[in-house]
């Protein structure tokens, strides 16, 4: 029979080498389930290696019939004196049948008990029989969130752990990309601290396919969230390893690497090292970019880092060269978040000595609709400073504010207005803008801020009171 066989196999690799000829595949299954009922563990062994070679040649619905056959042989217990168990070899075949094409026997091995007997047989495995089935596992986690949600309630997440702990070979980066595909599933993130795999994650992060490495990243940015994982992570230097892979990762790692290192930073205690790892220049380069959600993520991380004085001088530099040198949609982006830099208290000498104000008013005259409406958001919000007030004056900000109150859009005339409204109140510019004060949107807008102000002096008197009151009710806080 092993002689039968091995004929059989050999004449459909010779059919394969020859194009004009069609293997006889459904012969070759009949012949395999054969082997696989006879008593010889080597031969049966054999032709499952066979089967192996030649699965990405043969039909799925070939392969598909031999799936529960291979599965059965998984979950056997038979012992083997040769150098692959038969366990070892179906492992290996389902491996390289999961492979195939789009996953759709991968999600037919994953829907039998095949998982089940794996998670049984991996703790207590060794050398090259673990090895294979890491890569089993591995290859069914690459298909379908349903794979990983079982492994992870049967024990997956715990086995993965505790192998990583004690692993140093080729198969570590098989078992980080599984732990990274495990930790997109929220009930792992809820546990993985616990067991301390959180360590094992952030490597997961420099090893292993891109793919794999984007997937760390993003469970590292959820779990980020909460104060105690995001110390933990600091402390196992997470910082350094999410700024070298927002380096050098392709467009879509870049994305998740930047959001998670802004989750990271949004802590007053982990702001300075981000910006000290070299982060500003990649936020630059994402601001720059086409992708929209990269402009959203760099402004608000921008936000965030400019909360220290040290990073606002580096943070301005970059926004005042793509205000001058890029593409409007950055220009847009880069106004935007002066915008927001402009009502910090300790940007005011930085922006002014930047070359900023210029080139915002020079582009409030120039730009395109969208890069002027931006624009003029952050000269109204200069204009609540003293100094910048004098240094837009001094560039002429004041008569092209005043022919913006004239403008279509309602936002443009808004933001001049306001900025004029701000003018208006120093006696300085006062006489420059008569022009101004009979414009109804100057007008409109005048009335709009003293209600404004009358409310927030309310507020303020409305809290004064209600602290007097808490302190008098409550005699612990008296």
């Amino acid at each position: 029979m092993s002689g039968l066989y091995s004929l059989k196999m050999e004449q459909s690799e010779s059919c394969i080498r020859q194009p004009k000829v069609t293997p006889d595949w459904e012969e070759a299954l009949h012949l395999y389930e054969k082997m696989v009922a006879c008593n010889s563990e080597a031969l049966r062994v054999r032709a499952t290696i066979k089967l192996a070679r030649l699965s990405k040649h043969a039909p799925d619905n070939v392969l598909e019939h031999t799936i529960p056959i291979l599965v059965e042989l998984l979950g056997s217990s038979h012992s083997s004196n040769s150098n692959m168990s038969i366990q070892e070899a179906a492992a290996y075949c389902l491996t390289c049948m999961a492979r195939i094409g789009d996953g759709r026997l991968a999600i037919i091995i994953s829907e039998s008990s095949a998982i089940s007997f794996l998670l049984n047989l991996l703790p207590n495995s060794n050398g090259n029989f673990r090895r294979v089935l890491i890569k089993f596992l591995w290859s069914l986690l690459t298909f379908g969130n349903h794979n990983r949600v079982f492994v992870a309630r049967n024990g997956g997440l715990e086995i993965t752990i505790n192998m990583l702990s004690s692993s140093a070979d080729g198969s570590r980066r098989y078992l980080l990309e599984i732990l990274s595909a495990l930790a997109l599933l929220r009930e792992v993130r809820r546990v993985i601290i616990g067991l301390g795999g959180l360590r094992f994650l952030v490597e997961a992060t420099m090893s292993g396919s891109m793919i794999s490495r984007e997937r760390a990243c993003q469970a590292i940015g959820l779990l980020a969230v909460t104060r105690q994982a995001r110390h933990m992570l600091v402390e196992l230097g997470v910082i350094p390893v999410l700024v070298e892979l927002f380096r050098v990762g392709d467009s879509s790692t870049k994305l998740v690497a930047g959001n998670a290192l802004g989750v990271v930073s949004a802590h007053i205690g982990y702001i300075r090292p981000v910006g000290q790892a070299g982060a500003i220049p990649l936020y630059a380069e994402l601001l720059r970019g086409p992708d929209p959600i990269g402009k959203e993520i760099a402004e608000d991380v921008f936000c965030i880092l400019a909360l220290v004085d040290m990073n606002v001088v580096a943070i301005v530099d970059h926004l005042v060269r793509i205000l001058r040198e890029d593409n409007d949609e950055a220009k847009a982006a880069a106004a935007d978040v002066l915008w927001d830099l402009s009502g910090y208290k300790h940007s005011v000498s930085i922006i002014r000595n930047s070359g900023a104000i210029p080139v915002l008013v020079d582009l409030l005259g120039s730009g395109s609709a969208e890069v002027r409406e931006k624009v003029s958001g952050a000269i109204a919000q200069l204009s609540y400073n003293e100094v910048h007030q004098i240094a837009l004056a001094d560039v002429g900000a004041i008569p092209i504010l005043i022919d913006m109150l004239h403008e279509e859009s309602e936002e443009l005339r808004d933001n001049a207005a306001e900025a004029l409204v701000k003018f208006s109140e120093d006696p300085l510019h006062r006489d420059r803008m008569s022009e101004a004060f009979d414009v109804p949107a100057f007008q409109n807008m005048q009335s709009r801020l003293v209600q404004i102000n009358t409310s927030d002096e309310h507020m303020a008197r409305s809290m004064r009171r209600m602290s007097i009151q808490q302190l008098t009710w409550d005699p612990d806080l008296a």
